[in-house]
């Protein structure tokens, strides 16, 4: 199942966010711009060529994962999937984030990363907040949710910053589906990127939500 499209910023239902406004297919928050990702932003990463309005650091390993998936899987560009982070002081693509479809039960997870340079900055959890936001406007979704390590108490309060609310925990066993969320490591100190594909040794995690009330009771 694809992300369903985006239509109208008029929409009654984008007409009280209280993270972000809406541009075009843009979504500006108060230091940052998430914006869709070019055929050529994907080329140019796939290929290893670097553009002009990059971060020094841009793209991280996960950049180039979530590149060559959506280059293979172009239904992920819909404004409802995946897209780049950008400060709107510089210009300077900093990273990507992105809603993994289709939902289960309702609810989609939610990932991103932020490269290195711009670590420490709060910037995970601005990003995340906004896309959190936006996300609980598409059809049949009803939450969003991002697991974390309770090894790496900071990236806890990423989410708790970007209004997700803690709602268990589970012990580790065996190997599990890696998670989709990432993690900002100077906010977070662990990985700064991830992806849905891989498995790995599980590890305690916890996993936190956020429905369309955690923001309108704001």
């Amino acid at each position: 199942m694809s992300s369903p499209s985006f239509s109208s910023p008029s929409s009654p239902s984008l007409s009280s966010f209280s993270s972000f406004s809406v541009t075009g297919a843009d979504l500006a928050t108060e230091r940052l711009v998430l914006r869709p990702w070019s055929p050529g932003e994907l080329a140019a990463v796939v290929d290893g060529r670097r553009l002009a309005d990059w971060a020094e650091d841009f793209p991280a390993e996960g950049d180039r994962v979530i590149a060559g998936f959506l280059t293979e899987h172009p239904e992920g560009l819909t404004a409802y999937g995946h897209r780049l982070v950008a400060e709107r002081a510089t210009g300077r693509v900093i990273g990507s984030i992105g809603l993994f479809w289709p939902p289960s039960d309702g609810a989609l997870e939610v990932g991103y990363g932020i490269v290195v340079s711009r670590r420490g900055r709060g910037y995970a959890s601005e990003a995340t907040r906004a896309l959190v936001e936006f996300a609980l406007t598409a059809p049949g979704v009803d939450a969003v949710y991002a697991n974390v390590e309770l090894s790496n108490p900071a990236s806890v309060r990423v989410l708790e910053k970007a209004g997700l609310r803690r709602l268990s925990e589970d012990a580790a066993s065996g190997t599990e589906p890696a998670t989709a969320s990432g993690t900002d490591p100077a906010e977070a100190s662990g990985t700064d990127q991830a992806t849905a594909s891989d498995t790995a040794p599980a590890a305690a995690t916890a996993r936190f939500r956020a429905v369309a009330a955690d923001f309108t009771q704001r």
